[in-house]
């Protein structure tokens, strides 16, 4: 670590600091319940402005819609190209950036003459977008320094998957997913995290299975038990940051070079594309500032898509469309199952140990250590996870609701971020301003959109009287939104048709009809969107606001179905 670099201690004991970390963890709240409360008072007193702030609402809602719709298009596209792409190929030949150059080029010559004397419409476009892909890359190895460019053949992958209560059968697809990558085996080090606290016989038991079927696939298999120290959480952050020292020791020993290690922190079930490491080691090879850098992929909860229910399906899915939208930002923030060169994970003192939230922390850690200058490049490769899967219905959705709530819960970042950045003078104030609005805009939307949508918007013409409802604004309120909730469709649709083109391969044991329920479930988004969205969310910020804090991890239920 840097001897001058810090960063603010979650649960520090200094009065002043613990004043300006209070002031701040509760704004989200007092927003979000400023914001429902206050519609419903003001419907009572001036219904007149409240209806024009619902219209005024309900088209920045619309922008929004197509917005995110027209990049999670984009994003999709991306995905679909990024998985064409043969990732080693590109690693074994960067190296020689002029000679590759030299192949491309001549390619590009060889796909225009094609063309010429191709006739059918489909077979040219096709082939008019190899041409604008060859380009684009040639052009990106014309910008790349030789120099630069690291040799892949130093590249060592750290997979770390931390484990409290899941069983062997939840892991091992994540492992056979790695072991079946395109990326030489013998280049990846798997560092199973497990918890002291587990019952020793069942992690006894998951260790041994999972180390004796995967002996001699990878360079090493390491196995971690993290036992809960003073001042540290029952959290997957205190889990990692164990791990993670012990993986220094391991690299120190055996004198590996902290910048040739790209670390992965990975969900236990993580089941990645067997190109990933492939495309994550080409984006960090030809990155000059690759120690300033966070490596994305797309989350799509695939693992057991078929299996869960209608309810958290469309919770899932529209958080991997999220998701998709946020990697064409340049503010895209690490999330879930993500990686990072371990020379700056090292640099930044790992995770803080007494936080619930820990996959975007460590984002911002970074950039708070470079001083803003820090950014997530995405992987356009997916990342498959399990979704939320209990025993019964009913406590699926339970299980869904206190996952998204944990989700949610990622508010408790925002006191932390504001007091490592805002007192650092190298970083731009618009720059730490549009960072504070960023995460409070993102959080209130989600605590307060789905109930104005759906019920508060139409609290003026109940309680706005006699006087009001004969007035022009009332008569038009309601089919102004109507008409504007009908454009809203428009993204419902697009969420459909890529729902449908995202949908992994139907299981046997299910039979076509039930391709009909992937489409019907997303009449449930009216139901959804308040109960199992927007109050998760009420309900975190309300814990912080009243100090009601999580002092635990909780760990997502997610039963395996029996496979027929």
């Amino acid at each position: 670590m840097s001897d001058t670099f810090s960063f603010p201690n979650p649960q520090t004991k200094d009065p002043r600091e613990r004043r300006v970390h209070r002031r701040l963890e509760v704004i989200p709240a007092i927003l979000t319940w400023t914001t429902l409360i206050g519609m419903v008072v003001f419907s009572f007193l001036v219904p007149m402005w409240v209806a024009v702030a619902i219209i005024a609402f309900d088209i920045y809602w619309i922008h929004r819609t197509v917005f995110i719709s027209y990049y999670s298009v984009k994003a999709y596209k991306k995905l679909k190209r990024g998985q064409k792409i043969n990732w080693l190929d590109r690693c074994s030949k960067v190296g020689e950036s002029e000679e590759y150059a030299q192949e491309i080029a001549k390619n590009i010559v060889d796909m225009k003459d094609m063309l010429r004397n191709m006739r059918g419409y489909h077979e040219k476009k096709i082939l008019k977008k190899e041409i604008t892909q060859s380009s684009k890359l040639l052009q990106k190895m014309h910008q790349l320094n030789s120099e630069d460019i690291m040799d892949w053949h130093d590249v060592i992958h750290v997979v770390m998957l931390p484990t409290a209560t899941e069983g062997a059968a939840n892991i091992d697809p994540a492992l056979a997913s790695i072991a079946q990558s395109s990326y030489p085996n013998h280049r990846i080090i798997i560092l199973l995290a497990t918890e002291s606290r587990e019952d020793k016989e069942k992690r006894e038991e998951k260790v041994k299975f999972l180390t004796e079927k995967y002996d001699g696939v990878f360079r090493d298999f390491l196995v971690t038990a993290h036992e809960v120290a003073d001042g540290e959480m029952k959290c997957k952050a205190s889990n990692a940051t164990y791990a993670a020292k012990k993986l220094r020791s391991y690299l120190d020993e055996h004198d590996i070079d902290y910048e040739r290690v790209i670390f992965s922190n990975f969900d236990c079930e993580s089941v990645v594309h067997p190109q990933y490491f492939a495309a994550l080691t080409y984006e960090y090879i030809i990155e000059p500032q690759r120690l300033q850098r966070a490596y994305q992929p797309i989350p799509l909860y695939h693992n057991n898509l078929w299996d869960t229910n209608a309810f958290v399906r469309v919770i899932v899915t529209s958080s991997s469309f999220w998701h998709m939208f946020q990697s064409t930002r340049k503010e895209m923030v690490t999330f879930s199952s993500h990686s990072e060169p371990f020379k700056t994970l090292v640099d930044v003192d790992y995770w803080p140990v007494n936080m619930i939230s820990e996959d975007s922390i460590i984002y911002w850690k970074g950039y708070s250590y470079y001083h803003g200058e820090y950014s997530v490049k995405p992987i356009y490769l997916p990342i498959s996870m399990d979704a939320v899967l209990s025993d019964t219905y009913l406590g699926t959705i339970k299980n869904q609701y206190k996952q998204k709530r944990r989700w949610a819960y990622g508010i408790e970042n925002f006191p932390i971020i504001m007091r490592a950045t805002w007192p650092d003078k190298k970083i731009a104030f618009t720059e730490k301003f549009k960072n504070a609005f960023e995460m409070l805009e993102g959080h209130h939307s989600w605590a307060t959109a789905p109930f104005i949508l759906a019920i508060l918007g139409w609290l003026p013409l109940i309680f706005g009287g006699d006087e009001f409802n004969q007035s022009t604004v009332a008569h038009i309120l309601p089919f102004v939104t109507r008409f504007l909730m009908l454009l809203a469709m428009t993204g419902l649709a697009i969420s459909i048709s890529l729902s449908m083109f995202l949908l992994p391969k139907r299981p046997a044991r299910y039979s076509r009809s039930r391709y009909i329920h992937m489409v019907l479930q997303w009449l449930l988004v009216p139901i959804i969107a308040p109960f199992l969205g927007a109050t998760p969310a009420i309900d975190s910020q309300t814990r912080i606001l009243f100090k009601k804090y999580f002092t635990e991890f909780w760990v997502t239920d997610k039963t395996i179905k029996h496979k027929k």
